[in-house]
């Protein structure tokens, strides 16, 4: 299995014109050997694959990646599902410093973040 450690910063909005670097995600997650989110070895893993939300501000939230119910990918901070930050089309998107990937927020709001590390 393929661990990665990513690190996700906001992108271009109306509100941030050149991004944040003080407001973003690092996560862990199995990926392909081309970079793709390996659903095949999450469904199989035992440990959680983490989040960490960091936000100026805020206090940073922990939580961990999932699957919900839906079939769709999710961070989960301990609260019911209807409260998980969504992932849009995770398993299409290419994890590679660069690419971009769209989070829907708990206040509802989907933001842009651009991906600026795999490790």
């Amino acid at each position: 299995m393929n661990i990665r450690k990513i690190r996700l910063e906001l992108a271009r909005t109306k509100e941030f014109p050149d991004g944040s670097t003080e407001r973003g995600y690092e996560l862990t997650a199995p990926l392909t050997k081309d970079g793709h989110i390996d659903a095949d070895a999450f469904g199989g893993h035992h440990q959680p694959f983490t989040v960490r939300r960091f936000w100026t501000g805020e206090n940073d939230r922990f939580g961990r990646l999932h699957r919900t119910r839906q079939h769709t990918w999710a961070f989960s901070y301990g609260r019911n599902d209807n409260e998980d930050e969504l992932l849009h089309h995770l398993e299409h998107h290419l994890f590679k410093v660069g690419e971009y990937v769209g989070i829907r927020e708990l206040d509802g709001q989907v933001l842009p973040f651009r991906i600026v590390s795999v490790q």
